[in-house]
């Protein structure tokens, strides 16, 4: 029989070991910019459309004029590894430097942290679980506030409007500090105090882009589709190109800005509250809602109903109980 001490090491043999980075300096200066993918790991359009820029660089059918590019294709490889959203826990929450590392991402943090710091802007391409059309999320407006002070709106949207989609999102952080005060105001889940003490963590909402922007840079989250959609690819391909012409970075030719733009504002979030909550149908991003519009059944038999006229966004039918079940949104004042 196996002793647990040698079960546990075999385990931890597995985990990966590594994270892999592919750096271009150009010979005149420029701007730094870092692209993500698979910050989870069955978010595969990212992973791929860096693969197919990697050979073209190397191949010199593209070629780095100015500044820096760096890319990591798979940012989690644990979660990588496994084919699934995260490894021991989500990389792209509570992201920060950790004196004394709990889990894998912990110890990937540790690494992340530093390389994000040493860039100007971040590309950071995903993809999510249902239908919809795909969107890029930005930060707040330039503010001096405690929440998420910010300076460099103005970059950042045109990263976004040249990114492809005409639909922007905006609000993430805000919402989330919200849901992040009713999670520890709720009774504690018997069996998962570390994940308890992470969704009630006031740092829990801030991730790859969250954590660039209080660094001094800036950075736009492009959800380049659903995971297995075959488009998805392109639509990430297409912003990491038109990223590389909008900072001079390779000379290409930069396509006008998405003209026909739509701004929504995420203003909620509402989390899982048993594992037979379940949703009224099979809602998509950015469906639209009516003000008392049933959007999910509770476990209890309470309905879940849209608080005004707006939009789902993020819908989860597969959320574990305690976490984001779904967003709500509204059009931009």
């Amino acid at each position: 029989m196996t002793s647990p001490t040698v079960s546990a090491s075999v385990e931890a043999s597995r985990k990966p070991s590594h994270l892999r980075i592919h750096s271009y300096h150009g010979l005149a200066p420029g701007p730094r910019l870092l692209v993500l993918g698979a910050v989870h790991g069955n978010e595969v359009c990212g992973t791929r459309a860096i693969t197919q820029i990697l050979t073209e660089l190397d191949s010199g059918a593209l070629a780095v004029a100015r500044g820096t590019l760096t890319f990591v294709p798979v940012t989690n490889p644990l979660a990588w590894q496994l084919g699934q959203r995260t490894g021991e826990r989500n990389l792209n929450r509570n992201m920060a430097p950790s004196a004394i590392p709990q889990d894998f991402e912990d110890r990937l943090a540790n690494r992340l942290c530093p390389l994000l710091e040493s860039h100007d802007a971040l590309l950071d391409l995903h993809s999510f679980h249902t239908g919809g059309a795909p969107f890029v999320m930005i930060g707040p407006q330039n503010n001096r506030g405690e929440l998420e002070p910010f300076a460099r709106a103005t970059e950042e949207m045109q990263l976004a409007l040249h990114s492809g989609p005409h639909r922007i999102v905006e609000g993430w952080l805000e919402t989330y500090a919200r849901g992040v005060q009713r999670r520890a105001a709720a009774p504690l889940t018997e069996g998962g105090s570390r994940s308890q003490t992470l969704v009630t963590n006031p740092n829990y909402g801030v991730g790859t882009t969250e954590y660039m922007r209080a660094r001094g840079g800036y950075a736009v989250t492009l959800e380049c589709g659903q995971h297995d959609d075959p488009q998805a690819l392109q639509v990430a391909r297409h912003a990491i190109l038109q990223t590389l012409a909008l900072l001079g970075i390779c000379a290409l030719p930069l396509a006008p800005a998405q003209p026909d733009r739509e701004i929504l504002r995420l203003v909620d979030v509402t989390d899982r509250a048993h594992a037979d909550d379940s949703f009224s149908r099979a809602w998509r991003s950015f469906d639209a809602v009516s003000a008392g519009e049933v959007i999910g059944l509770r476990h209890s038999g309470e309905t879940v109903k849209a608080p005004q006229d707006g939009f789902v966004v993020f819908p989860n039918p597969r959320a574990e109980v305690g976490q984001e079940w779904f967003y709500f949104a509204q059009r931009r004042a």
